[in-house]
């Protein structure tokens, strides 16, 4: 059952005002809320915007230096973001190699939500930065300036993607070449589907090797 917007806020909340590793906890929680539920633009939305107004109240109640927190975490959500991006990637050719049939035209909405990735985090972080205490508003705002400016993760690994699947995929020569939107609409459900199941055994990878590192300290 997926977590609810209301409980990825407040377990991000918890999380910033207490873990000691950020990036890492950032990073799990957002994963494990990112693989309850299909991979899709809009679902990644709701819980990039749960995560990082829960980053901003938890980051309030942290002691010590705030911008170094706030960086830490939202170095965390960018490598979950950025993984999002690499599971839909593995999912696309995992299709391929079914034998599907499949042009550019039947996955331009997909490769439009993965352009739109890198965006979507920049602005959920904005949001929250408008919304949070004095303490946290510019830690916030100075880390979407900069990854603004000099890029994220998440952005270099959706170009990568994107042109890679260009590659991968054949174009429409003919209008007719494609599929109609009602089935390229079913193809983008289906492939959030196999992308979440993805994510989630690149997730669980993630914990295996924090366990096998916890356990050789």
């Amino acid at each position: 059952m997926s977590a609810t917007p209301e409980q990825i806020r407040d377990e991000a909340a918890a999380t910033a005002a207490a873990s000691p590793d950020l990036r890492a906890a950032v990073r799990d929680l957002t994963l494990r809320a990112l693989t309850s539920r299909s991979l899709d633009l809009p679902q990644v939305r709701q819980v990039l915007a749960a995560v990082t107004e829960g980053l901003a109240l938890g980051l309030a109640q942290r002691g010590g230096e705030v911008k170094a927190a706030a960086r830490d975490a939202l170095a965390g959500l960018d490598e979950a973001v950025q993984k999002s991006a690499e599971a839909t990637k593995l999912a696309v050719e995992q299709l391929i190699a079914e034998g599907q049939a499949l042009t550019q035209e039947d996955f331009r909405p997909v490769l439009e939500d993965l352009r739109r990735l890198e965006q979507t985090f920049l602005d959920a972080v904005r949001t929250a930065s408008s919304r949070a205490s004095d303490r946290v508003r510019q830690a916030l705002a100075d880390f979407a300036v900069h990854a603004q400016r000099t890029g994220t993760d998440t952005g270099r690994v959706v170009a990568h993607t994107v042109e890679a699947l260009g590659n991968r995929l054949t174009p429409a020569v003919k209008s007719g070449a494609a599929q109609g939107a009602a089935a390229a609409g079913e193809l983008a459900r289906r492939l959030a589907l196999v992308a979440s199941g993805v994510l989630a055994g690149m997730a669980e990878a993630l914990r295996q090797k924090a366990a096998g590192n916890r356990k050789g300290d």
